[in-house]
């Protein structure tokens, strides 16, 4: 006998089987009483399902393509890698078993490039520096990696290497935030598909397009056009530069002179502050050494406009001269350097282009090699740059 709460038999003309309703029947909880079934359920209708499939493929590609052809009219590159946190992670871990590695802000971080490192020497340098972070914060990240036993280069622009403050690689006393597998896996099927598409670059976003159209109009709060816009150009390892149209996009120019603000700081680097930091530096540094490691700086070269500032607020005597007296370390300046690599072309005046980028890299890299035996200058080397490389020729006759 049925139960009050429950019926053995189906609703008089409803079929007992889900998925055999007539066609458009629509079967609800009211048509079943007293049983635990999903609802609503209904039949799925019949349709040109391959010709939609077929049409959703031709848009994705037509959508695809638009978006490609857009972004190289931008001038973006496919194989232009995202720099991301992951990214600096696999280059750290690659780092412990380094001959060579590199530290530093922007501008080590633009102006090396690691393939004239390596036909100079014939070791390829592991390039660990990150964009707007204080040199000394990755100088003591090295320094307490105590498999790294190799040789550090640390590059600096001397308001950037005594700011109290890690700047945008903060993130590297937090690395482990960065080793999930997802993280891991996220980042291979990024740069699979970025070496291949133009498009993803981070930096052209449509949420970062729409969030840049916001026109700053509160006064005293910092918006979208006081961001540091696409700067650089990123290929495998971490090897970066400038990006091309910095140099010759007269929009980009300006806008990113302007953004650097002259490299004027809203605190004071004070007698107390410049000295926290050149203890730290030492203390750093006889920690690397302690265990087989060197240490040697290089100070890339800056736009009079912007050197003005930086010199205001550290002077070289202050800075760089204590820095390699206080660890009694090797260093090469810009200064330092002969008459035929100076007046390098520096675009938006914080870093160098492509092609000078070389040049400063085999300069500097020719004088590291007498001044540490940790490198050594191949004997099939190839022969010394100068600015007439990057320099237009009626520029660099001046």
């Amino acid at each position: 006998m049925p139960s009050s709460t429950s019926s053995s038999e189906p609703p008089k003309g409803i079929v007992s089987r889900e998925g055999a309703l007539p066609a458009g029947l629509r079967l609800t909880a009211s048509d079943r009483p007293g049983q635990a079934q999903p609802v609503p359920t209904r039949d799925v209708p019949k349709q040109p399902w391959g010709r939609v499939m077929l049409g959703v493929a031709a848009a994705l590609v037509a959508g695809v393509i638009a978006l490609e052809v857009n972004a190289r009219r931008l001038g973006l590159h496919a194989g232009d890698l995202d720099n991301s946190e992951v990214a600096w992670v696999k280059e750290r871990v690659r780092s412990e078993a380094a001959d060579v590695a590199i530290v530093g802000d922007s501008r080590i971080l633009f102006d090396t490039d690691l393939d004239r490192f390596e036909a100079l020497t014939g070791t390829r340098p592991v390039q660990l520096a990150i964009h707007g972070t204080s040199p000394l914060t990755l100088l003591e990240d090295v320094a307490a990696n105590e498999n790294f036993r190799g040789l550090l280069v640390v590059g600096l622009a001397d308001t950037m290497f005594f700011q109290p403050f890690d700047g945008y690689g903060g993130y590297v006393k937090r690395r482990n935030d960065f080793t999930t597998p997802s993280g891991r896996i996220g980042i291979e099927i990024d740069h699979v598909l970025q070496r291949r598409l133009a498009f993803l670059d981070s930096n052209h976003r449509l949420s970062v397009a729409a969030h840049r159209l916001d026109p700053n109009f509160r006064a005293g709060v910092e918006g979208p056009m006081d961001d540091i816009w696409k700067v650089s150009e990123v290929s495998e390892n971490r090897a970066t530069w400038m990006w091309p149209r910095i140099e010759y996009d007269p929009f980009y120019t300006n806008r990113t002179r302007w953004a650097w603000k002259g490299f004027k700081e809203k605190f004071p680097y004070t007698p107390q502050l410049i000295a926290k930091g050149q203890a730290r530096a030492k203390a750093a540094v006889d920690r690397i050494r302690a265990r087989g490691g060197e240490v040697v700086f290089v100070r890339p070269p800056s736009a009079p406009q912007l050197r003005v500032n930086e010199e205001a607020q550290v002077p070289k005597a202050k800075g760089w001269d204590a820095l390699l007296r206080n660890t009694r370390g090797v260093g090469v300046h810009i200064d330092d350097l002969p008459a035929s690599v100076q007046g390098l072309t520096l675009p938006e005046w914080s870093h160098l282009n492509r092609r000078c980028a070389t040049v400063f890299t085999d300069a500097y890299v020719r004088r590291l090699t007498h001044g540490t035996p940790r490198l050594k200058l191949r004997p099939d080397a190839p022969p010394p740059l100068t600015r007439a490389y990057c320099v237009p020729q009626e520029i660099a006759s001046r």
